[in-house]
């Protein structure tokens, strides 16, 4: 059979225009649908004109008579040239012996990283009769379940106790203030920023090739001026307020910032307030063990007649104060790339800080000084410790101070107050072995053995300098050695809550705490047996005196039915 010319020339321009956008497979295909229509003579012809193989068009009307389907590939499954793992079976062996040794972190993690870079282990592979590329290599880890990655810092130091129930404490007190209207903020100091022609980390977007050029070396010497934000981030309203000092970072700084913040900004969004919570780190400043922050706090309770309520962090999670991921992460965004020429850059660059969520922030400056190294009175420590009305649940970081009556006048020697006799039925009660684990005639051996252990203590705390002249912590009471063994093992078992054994006994809970602290160390002297006995801790000691009976009768019970 002759095809026609006109056949032929149209054709020629159809596969001109259509078949170099189609891959290999739909070139076959429609060429074999094009050979087919044209009949016998057909392959030839098309074959000719598309410049292939004859076999190729038959390959491909074999194909439409089978009954190709899409497959939305070009080869079918399987073709194409094999991996390198299946060219060579013992590749990923070598590999893995290769990686194995300097894996780091858990083997069955299913994220795993190599100190080896892939150059290397193609290398090693390739000297070991596997030779693969470098790319070849890092697809082969992917497929294994590495990838590269940088370290984490995850791991956390040594926790104290209750650090989450600490947390638990500080969300619920925090939720309770902000239901009640009452303001609740979080503050900290800032890293100092250095003032002057510096260069600072981050970019900004600026015209091409027109960079905010700076010195190639920065020189601080001691006169170069330095800024310290101290922020105050008020929780309940999104707002900031900073502090930026010029001096040194104190406990009186940090007092004056949240001073500044409730003059000019606290007292007019909560005007009819009389309560204020702070969450604050445990060191610094604000420092959950500095007497001059306390100090400083009662003296601006009384100015303002606010009841401060203080919750510190525990140490080590400074990360999780709100101030730091609210107010600083967003000021530190603003402050990128760009230097500190002057104070007035950086509390304006501050004051335009803005989120989406609504952040607003102040700052002003604050030129006072404030010198270090002073050093508290005797009579100013008392001063600061009285007014400090410690949380039953970790008093160190939780604590309260309230606004003095100007009129009130304290005990002339309160210091030497000891408060009245303590009741022998309180004594008889808590010296019950279900409290001690020991009889009460083994306490009273215990009290004996560790009584020139208690001599000694006196004896130190008589020379220390924050004692009074007959060896006693002014601020609290006194109590006899007897009893400071007793609240010393009570607190070490916890089978009952320093405030119930503080009602009982007639004293406040600051005095047993402080004594059980300072007792807790001569427990160490008594031997293998007690120590076995304080082993015991009690995850929830009774807080009622109905309950503390209870347990004792249970335990009576069960001694009774056992013996």
């Amino acid at each position: 059979m002759v095809i026609a010319d006109e056949v032929l020339t149209v054709l020629d321009t159809k596969f001109a225009v259509v078949l170099p956008h189609l891959d290999e497979r739909q070139r076959r295909l429609y060429l074999a649908s094009e050979a087919k229509a044209l009949g016998h003579g057909g392959i030839a012809a098309v074959a000719r004109l598309a410049e292939v193989s004859e076999s190729t068009v038959a390959r491909g009307r074999e194909e439409l008579a089978l009954g190709a389907t899409v497959l939305g590939r070009i080869r079918r499954p399987g073709g194409g040239r094999k991996s390198a793992a299946e060219r060579d079976p013992g590749l990923l062996a070598a590999l893995e012996l290769l990686i194995e040794p300097r894996a780091v972190g858990d083997p069955v993690s299913p994220l795993r990283w190599t100190t080896a870079s892939l150059r290397n282990l193609s290398q090693e592979l390739t000297v070991a009769g596997h030779p693969v590329s470098a790319p070849v290599v890092g697809g082969l880890l992917r497929a294994m379940g590495f990838s590269l990655q940088g370290m984490a810092k995850t791991r956390a130091g040594s926790q104290v106790p209750d650090r989450d129930a600490q947390f638990r404490h500080i969300n619920t007190t925090a939720e309770r203030f902000l239901a009640q209207g009452l303001p609740v903020v979080s503050v900290d100091a800032k890293q100092k920023e250095r003032i002057g022609d510096f260069a600072r980390p981050g970019r900004t977007y600026r015209p091409k090739g027109q960079p905010i050029t700076a010195p190639d070396h920065d020189f601080f010497g001691p006169d170069t001026p330095f800024a310290i934000p101290y922020g105050i981030y008020d929780l309940g309203r999104d707002s900031g307020w900073v502090n930026v000092g010029t001096d040194r970072n104190t406990a009186a700084f940090a007092v004056e910032s949240l001073r500044r913040w409730w003059k000019v900004q606290g007292r007019l969004d909560y005007p009819s307030t009389d309560r204020l919570l702070v969450t604050a780190d445990a060191g610094g400043a604000n420092s959950a063990g500095s007497r001059l922050f306390k100090m400083g706090l009662a003296d601006f309770a009384d100015e303002c007649g606010l009841s401060i309520t203080v919750m510190h962090f525990p140490p080590g999670t400074s990360k999780w104060n709100k101030v730091e991921h609210r107010l600083f992460s967003r000021i530190t965004h603003s402050l990128r790339g760009q230097p500190l020429t002057s104070y007035e850059v950086l509390l304006e660059t501050i004051s335009a800080t803005r989120t989406s969520t609504g952040l607003t922030v102040q700052a002003v400056l604050d030129e006072n000084a404030y010198p270090t190294g002073r050093v508290l009175t005797r009579a100013e420590r008392q001063s600061a410790e009285r007014r400090v009305e410690r949380d039953e649940f970790h008093g160190e970081w939780n604590y309260t101070i309230a606004p003095q009556d100007p009129g009130q006048q304290l005990p002339e020697d309160s210091r030497a107050e000891s408060g009245p006799p303590i009741p022998a039925g309180a004594t008889f009660l808590l010296t019950h072995p279900a409290l001690t684990g020991m009889t009460r005639e083994h306490f009273e051996q215990l009290v004996l053995q560790l009584e020139p252990c208690q001599l000694l203590l006196t004896e130190a705390e008589r020379q220390s300098a924050d004692r009074d002249g007959r060896g006693r912590n002014p601020g609290f009471g006194t109590i006899d050695h007897r009893h400071r063994v007793l609240v010393a093992v009570l607190r070490s078992r916890n089978t009952v809550t320093l405030t119930l054994a503080a009602e009982l006994m007639g004293r406040k809970r600051n005095v047993l705490s402080y004594h059980a602290g300072r007792s807790k160390p001569m427990l160490a002297f008594a031997g293998p047996e007690l120590a076995r006995v304080l082993v015991f801790h009690r995850p929830h000691p009774p807080r009622t005196l109905e309950a503390l009976k209870r347990l004792i009768e249970h335990h009576d019970e069960i001694n009774s039915s056992s013996s």
